[in-house]
């Protein structure tokens, strides 16, 4: 047996329904979705696990195990190159950071990323910072400060 000479296996393969074609196909019109209704619409039907506007199983059933986002840290996130607008030698605190409206202050503190270029020297102090931001502050000659 030659690749040329591969065949799918008989009644393997079947032609698509091909709906609203008029004559011959069964399937003209209305293409087998009866008149109107719900089902008959586009998009109709109901979602999974609708039951009818009665309050689904999953919503009846107790919820079991343990969520952390109620008592996870939420930080509030600046990236290097937001540090540019800061003059040189300047120490950047959450404080400040709130004033020139790079963060919102009603969080649990401030995490400093490295995406973007740092050219100025400045004293960063936030709550935590990430391996990469600390390298771009320290090699733009400033200091990174964990508060």
């Amino acid at each position: 047996m030659k690749l040329h000479e591969l065949q799918p296996a008989p009644g393997s393969q079947k032609s698509p329904k091909r709906l609203g074609r008029g004559t011959g196909s069964g399937l003209g019109k209305t293409s087998g979705k009866g008149h109107k209704g719900q089902k008959a619409r586009s998009g109709g039907g109901k979602r999974p696990g609708f039951e009818g506007g009665q309050l689904p199983l999953t919503s009846r059933l107790p919820k079991r195990g343990f969520n952390n986002k109620e008592f996870a840290l939420e930080y509030a996130i600046v990236n290097v190159s937001s540090l540019e607008i800061f003059e040189e030698d300047t120490r950047v605190t959450e404080e400040l950071l709130a004033k020139n409206r790079l963060i919102k202050p009603m969080k649990d503190g401030v995490k400093i990323l490295g995406n973007g270029e740092l050219t100025k020297k400045l004293t960063v102090a936030a709550n935590r910072f990430s391996e990469g931001a600390k390298q771009k502050i320290e090699a733009a000659g400033g200091k990174a400060e964990v508060v």
